[in-house]
């Protein structure tokens, strides 16, 4: 551990052998640990000791790990906290994010990443105590549907961003390819803010035309243009106080540019056909698909606007280089078609998750939603398997990395692959499996063999994230002996 004075780490846990490890894993000459079982025990705990750090699973009682922060932080506003827990929602890690925890750590990522982030927050612990104490400013209620979803580290990353910058009202500029959840992550920008319960508005502004969309934003007066038969609110009137969101930004006209521009650097426009000036306290969020740099380099887009509108930016990874979020997403999307359609509730089989797992998706989640709606339509079963699932013709990029959770064999000696080859399709034909079913859960097997069943160690031979290979082995039921190093 990092050389500080004396510090104490306060960790409250339901699991006493968690609580017995993390002792033992964090112990340092300058660090005094105390565990406790019980949330109110570890608010009574933390107040007596002005503890420097709290570490904090989400499933406590007779309140959760969520309500023990923010009640900490009300009372201590510079306390140091983090929150741990088998994270099933992702508005889990918003909402601790936003009450001011520190960070936000999945159960299974606890042994590899909980000692260094330890290390980070007391460092971070000591600062706070070297700086004035702020106070926390009000906080509105928190959501209780899902927004977004995913368990990929980079789908956390934004969580936790969103939490962190929901509060504010600097612009934010949200990047990302179509189809990849953009407008979700506007909407839980404004629902995790102090606007929540005002307006929220959303327009596309390349479904405009450009000679309607200054008044759609600003409105217009009767008589104004040819059409204008009365009076028009504008969208910046209508969002007072709310939250307006720009998707496809990138493709907002010059003229209409610099009236943006205006509004955000002094919150003042004008009506098309009017002299008068009227303001609009309005927070900004904006979408793209586009290169903003690129765009401005090219003069299609005005670079002081581009600076007003960069203030905080959020980039959304396409969900190629995150499928290990595509389980979790498939399962939200069948409950929700479920739901919506007050009919059966579909299963994935292993082997369509992995079919699903293997495809590009070049139109992302929105693309994922719509195969799984046109699979649910057409399938007669209530397990869906590959052959319900017909996915585009679109093959994977070159050189694209196999950190997002395929296995590659192609390091492979051809005689290996040659041997592999037989006793897969023997395999497949005993047990009426696909040969790339057997052929994966083969190369995990023997993998694991070779790393002496080191989960670490296999994941990085195979070239894919941790979360995925565990994932993976559940789907093979594929287990580690007792006195494995896991």
């Amino acid at each position: 551990m990092s050389k500080l004075k004396q510090q104490t780490v306060i960790i409250a846990d339901a699991d006493a052998d968690y609580l017995d490890w993390a002792s033992r894993h964090l112990a340092a000459p300058t660090i005094e640990i105390i565990t406790t079982t019980r949330s109110d025990q570890a608010l009574k705990l933390f107040t007596e000791k002005r503890a420097d750090l709290l570490i904090t699973d989400l499933g406590l009682s007779p309140f959760d790990g969520l309500e023990l922060i923010k009640r900490i932080r009300q009372n201590f506003p510079n306390a140091v906290v983090l929150l741990t827990g088998n994270l099933s929602s992702t508005n889990t890690v918003i909402e601790a994010t936003r009450l001011g925890a520190y960070d936000v750590l999945r159960k299974e990522a606890v042994s590899f990443d909980l000692r260094p982030t330890v290390e980070q927050a007391l460092q971070a612990a000591e600062q706070m105590r070297l700086a004035a104490d702020e106070q926390l400013e009000p906080q509105p209620q928190p959501v209780s549907s899902d927004l977004i979803i995913g368990n990929s580290p980079a789908m956390q990353d934004v969580f936790k961003l969103i939490g962190r910058v929901a509060h504010a009202d600097a612009p934010v500029l949200i990047t990302g390819e179509s189809g990849c959840g953009k407008e979700v992550v506007a909407n839980a920008l404004h629902q995790y803010s102090r606007r929540a319960g005002r307006d929220y508005i959303a327009i596309n502004c390349a479904a405009i035309p450009a000679n309607l969309l200054e008044s759609e934003l600003f409105g217009h007066e009767k008589g104004a243009f040819t059409g204008a038969v009365s009076q028009r609110i504008g969208r910046f009137e209508q969002c007072n106080d709310g939250t307006l969101f720009l998707d496809e930004i990138g493709d907002l006209p010059a003229e209409v540019q610099s009236k943006l521009l205006r509004v955000l650097q002094s919150g003042e426009f004008s009506r098309i056909g009017s002299n008068d000036t009227l303001t609009s306290n309005v927070r900004i969020l904006a979408a793209t698909n586009k290169n903003l740099e690129k765009e401005v380099e090219a003069n299609h887009f005005r670079e002081d606007l581009f600076y007003r509108l960069n203030v905080v930016r959020i980039h959304i990874p396409p969900l190629r280089q995150r499928l290990e979020d595509v389980s979790i997403l498939a399962e939200h999307f069948l409950n929700a078609i479920a739901k919506h359609n007050m009919g059966r509730r579909l299963q994935l089989s292993p082997e369509a998750l992995l079919h699903l797992e293997k495809y590009d998706w070049p139109g992302n989640v929105r693309e994922l939603e719509n195969t799984l709606q046109s699979a649910c339509v057409l399938s007669t079963g209530n397990v869906l398997m590959p052959k319900d699932i017909p996915l585009g013709a679109v093959p994977r990029r070159q050189g694209q990395s196999q950190a997002d959770g395929q296995v590659d064999a192609t390091n492979l000696s051809p005689s290996i692959l040659d041997q592999a080859a037989a006793l897969i399709l023997k395999a497949a034909e005993q047990e009426n499996l696909s040969p790339i079913f057997v052929a994966e859960r083969e190369l995990i097997r023997h993998t694991l063999e070779q790393q002496n069943h080191h989960p670490g160690k296999t994941a990085k031979i195979l070239e894919i994230t941790l979360p995925s290979l565990r994932k993976k082995m559940v789907i093979y039921n594929l287990e580690l002996p007792e006195n494995s190093d896991q």
